[in-house]
C-alpha cells in the first residue's frame, strides 16, 4: 500500500475576500482592529451574525406591534360605527405619506387580480408605516386611541412608546442595508425591544426573550 499525503488546505486569502466586500465597507472593520486583516474580517462576520441575531427578534416585534396597533384602529372604526377599514376611510386622518404607503402596499398585495385578504394588506404595510403612526403628528388625533395597544406601558405619554420604537426603526434600517452595528449600544437596543414588547404584553417579552439569540451572540465578541 501507498501511504497518501494529507491534502493540504490553503488558507484563505484575505485580499480577495475584502475585495469582493469593498475595502470601504470593510475600511471602519480594519481600523478598528488596527489594519489587521483576519481580525477585522471576523469583526465584519460576528457583526452579520449579530444582525441576522437582532432581526429575528426586531420581526417578532415588528408584527406584534402591527397586529396591536391594527386591532386599536379596528376597535377605533367601531366605536365610531364605521364600517370601511381603517385604512380606506378618508375620515382617518393619517398624512399623505401614510395614504401613499397604503397604495403601494394594496398594489403589492394584489397582485395576481384576485381580492385581497386585509391581513396582507396588514403585512405589506412597512415597519416606518407604523412607527410614523406614534410620530407626534397624532398625538391629538390616533393616539388616544393607538396608547390602548400598550396596557403595560408606565403612563400614556405618546413619546414613551415613541422614543424607543424611533430607535428600533432606525436601527433596524441599518440592518436591512447591511451597515455595521458592532459599534452601537448594542445592549440597549435589545433592551428596547423588551421594552417595547412588555408595554404591549409582558408574556409576549418573555416569548421573544427566551427565544432570543442576541445574547449568546454579543457573548461571542471577537
Amino acid at each position: 500500500m501507498h501511504s497518501t499525503s494529507p491534502t493540504s488546505i490553503e488558507p484563505p486569502d484575505d485580499k480577495a475576500v475584502i475585495e469582493l466586500i469593498s475595502p470601504d465597507r470593510l475600511n471602519p472593520y480594519l481600523t478598528a482592529c488596527t489594519g489587521d486583516t483576519t481580525a477585522a474580517l471576523a469583526l465584519y462576520q460576528w457583526n452579520s451574525d449579530l444582525a441576522a441575531a437582532f432581526f429575528e427578534s426586531l420581526g417578532h416585534l415588528e408584527i406584534m406591534l402591527r397586529n396591536a396597533l391594527d386591532a386599536r384602529l379596528v376597535a377605533r372604526q367601531q366605536r365610531r360605527g364605521r364600517t370601511t377599514e381603517w385604512y380606506a376611510d378618508r375620515q382617518v386622518p393619517l398624512s399623505g405619506k401614510a395614504r401613499s404607503d397604503i397604495t403601494q402596499a394594496q398594489e403589492r398585495a394584489g397582485r395576481g387580480g384576485v381580492i385581497i385578504p386585509r391581513g396582507k394588506i396588514i403585512a405589506e404595510l412597512s415597519f416606518g408605516f407604523w412607527r410614523f403612526l406614534l410620530a407626534r403628528q397624532y398625538k391629538t388625533s390616533l393616539w388616544p386611541d393607538l396608547a390602548g395597544a400598550f396596557p403595560h406601558a408606565p403612563n400614556r405619554a405618546l413619546n414613551t412608546v415613541e422614543d424607543p420604537v424611533k430607535r428600533l426603526h432606525k436601527f433596524r434600517n441599518r440592518i436591512a442595508h447591511h451597515e455595521g452595528i458592532w459599534h452601537l449600544p448594542l445592549e440597549a437596543r435589545r433592551d428596547d425591544i423588551q421594552t417595547v414588547l412588555g408595554f404591549i404584553a409582558p408574556v409576549a417579552a418573555t416569548w421573544v426573550a427566551d427565544a432570543s439569540r442576541i445574547d449568546d451572540v454579543l457573548a461571542r465578541r471577537p
